[in-house]
């Protein structure tokens, strides 16, 4: 049986990865140089899209870029949940794939994979936070471990639900990135010097495109021009490229406490 030591190495490799993605796809929103604004690109809506925007006014007409992206994080960010879809190279972690659906009570529910290295199931509810690693992922995070270490730890996790109090060490961790207000903490725009550009559609919702530069990174930022104005996707390119989509906002986020008997308890070991 693994020691206790051999599972918290695990569990604290899954937390860890989830806050990275958090810092990572959110990263793209602060003080940027100037651009020259947005080209087409594949979410840029047709000619029969243009043609029926110019029977009625331009959203966003009255209002600069900078004026756009700062309305889109203000509601946003009073978002009472959201859910979150990334797809990001970080140069530390590596391809981190990451679908999660947050609550302002601080309830989440989704998944996490890093490499394409298996995936972690995850569920926060209230104060206990469930895992459940598959086997593929808990032998990528096990590749230094002797293999009979290796084989031990994956009898004892893999497709297992795991629980700890989102007060202990591992939980702590877990519990911040759970958190909205955290998640959304690095959206800064106070300071954009934002381009507005086409009209584009995110997964069918209408939206406007605006673009950034800094350095070797570039921005566009995609904010929904029918009902509020919530920011709806992130595409940075450059040194660290990755996407990140949001939705879900206001909506429950099915965050659920597993069923069945078998969960380890972390807290006991």
């Amino acid at each position: 049986m693994p020691s206790p030591a051999a599972f918290r190495r695990h569990g604290r490799s899954a937390i860890g990865l989830g806050c990275a993605v958090a810092v990572v796809a959110l990263a793209g929103c602060g003080p940027a140089t100037d651009s020259k604004g947005a080209g087409p690109d594949s979410s840029s809506a047709g000619a029969s899209g243009s043609a029926a925007a110019a029977k009625k006014p331009a959203p966003f007409a009255g209002d600069s870029g900078p004026d756009i992206v700062n309305k889109s994080l203000k509601v946003t960010r009073a978002a009472t949940s959201l859910t979150m879809r990334a797809d990001i190279q970080d140069p530390t972690e590596g391809h981190v794939l990451f679908t999660m659906a947050v609550s302002a009570k601080g309830d989440c529910a989704g998944h996490v994979s890093l490499n394409d290295e298996g995936k972690v199931v995850l569920s926060k509810v209230g104060k206990t936070v469930y895992m459940k690693f598959d086997e593929k992922f808990v032998r990528a995070q096990g590749k230094n471990d002797s293999k009979a270490e290796t084989d031990a730890t994956v009898d004892m996790l893999a497709g297992r639900w795991v629980k700890t109090s989102a007060t202990s060490d591992e939980g702590k961790e877990f519990a911040t990135f759970c958190d909205l207000d955290t998640l959304l903490g690095d959206f800064e725009g106070e300071d954009t010097v934002a381009r507005k550009g086409p009209l584009a559609s995110v997964d069918g919702r209408p939206a406007i495109t605006l673009t950034e530069s800094d350095g070797k990174s570039q921005y566009k930022v995609y904010v929904a021009t029918e009902g509020k104005p919530y920011l709806l996707k992130l595409v940075t390119t450059g040194d660290e490229p990755g996407t990140a989509v949001l939705s879900g906002f206001d909506e429950p986020v099915g965050a659920k406490v597993p069923t069945g008997k078998d969960i380890l308890d972390l807290d006991k070991l």
